[in-house]
C-alpha cells in the first residue's frame, strides 16, 4: 500500500493543528515575504517612545526620592533648631552667665598684644566707663596680696545686656578674669555640691568646662564669675578675696 502524502491531514491530529497547518499552506508566500520597511520604522519608533518613557519614570522616581530626602532633611533641621531653641530658652540664666564668661576668658586670655580693650595704666577711665555702660558703679579688686595685678578689662556683650570682663596677671603669666553682668539674684538654684554660703555671702557656685574652671555667685541682681586654669580650692580661695571686696 501506498504511504499517505505529507501534505494530506493528519486525522490523529487535534482539530487546531490541523487547522494550522491548512493556515500556513495557504499564506505560505506571505510568512517568507520580508517585513516591509514602514511595518520596522513603525516598530522602532514604538520601542524608542517605550525606552523613553521607561527612562523618564526611573528619573523621575530618582527625583521623588530626592525630593523626600531634602523636605525630610529640612524638615528635621528644623526641628532640631526648634528644639534647640527650646532647651536654650529653658536654660537657667546662671548656666548661660557662667558659660559666657567661660567663653569669654577662653577668648581673650590666651591674647599676648591685645588682651584687653583698655589697660590698667587707664584703670579710673576703665571703672568709669564700664560702670556707665552696665549702668551700675563697679570697683575693680585689689589681688596683689594673692599675687595678681591688674592688666585691664573690656566690654562684652550678654543675653541681657552689657557685661564687663576684668583681667589679673600672675608673675608666671598666668591669668585669671572676672566677669559682671546683670543677672536676676532667684536665679541661683540651691544645689548639695555647692559650698555653703558664709555668713552674710550669697552662695558661691562651682562650674567647669574643660580646663576652665569658675566660681560665680549673685548679689544684689549682678553676676559674678571669677574664671581661670586653676585648681577648685585656689579658685575658691580667690573669689572670696574679690567677694569680700566687691
Amino acid at each position: 500500500m501506498k504511504p499517505p502524502s505529507s501534505s494530506a491531514p493528519d486525522t490523529d491530529q487535534p482539530a487546531w493543528r490541523t487547522q494550522r497547518d491548512a493556515l500556513r499552506r495557504l499564506h505560505s508566500e506571505v510568512l517568507d515575504e520580508s517585513i516591509p520597511p514602514s511595518l520596522l520604522a513603525a516598530a522602532e519608533m514604538v520601542a524608542a517612545r517605550q525606552d523613553q518613557h521607561a527612562r523618564w519614570m526611573r528619573w523621575s522616581g530618582i527625583a521623588a526620592g530626592l525630593l523626600v530626602a531634602f523636605g525630610a532633611g529640612w524638615l528635621g533641621s528644623a526641628e532640631w533648631t526648634t528644639q534647640r531653641q527650646a532647651l536654650q530658652a529653658k536654660a537657667p540664666p546662671t548656666r548661660e552667665f557662667v558659660h559666657a564668661a567661660a567663653v569669654a576668658h577662653a577668648l581673650y586670655a590666651p591674647e599676648k598684644r591685645h588682651p584687653v580693650e583698655v589697660a590698667a595704666a587707664e584703670q579710673d577711665h576703665l571703672v568709669q566707663w564700664l560702670s556707665k555702660r552696665l549702668n551700675k558703679p563697679l570697683k575693680v579688686p585689689e589681688l596683689s596680696a594673692q599675687g595678681y595685678a591688674l592688666v585691664g578689662g573690656r566690654l562684652v556683650p550678654g543675653s541681657q545686656g552689657a557685661r564687663a570682663q576684668f583681667m589679673f596677671e600672675r608673675g608666671d603669666g598666668e591669668r585669671l578674669t572676672l566677669y559682671i553682668g546683670s543677672l536676676d539674684a532667684s536665679a541661683i538654684q540651691p544645689t548639695q555640691q555647692q559650698p555653703q554660703p558664709l555668713p552674710g555671702e550669697t552662695a558661691f557656685r562651682y562650674s567647669a568646662e574643660g580646663p576652665v574652671s569658675s566660681f560665680y555667685w549673685v548679689d544684689q541682681g549682678f553676676g559674678y564669675a571669677l574664671t581661670g586654669n586653676l585648681p577648685r580650692e585656689v579658685l575658691l580661695s580667690l573669689a572670696g578675696a574679690v567677694y569680700r571686696q566687691l
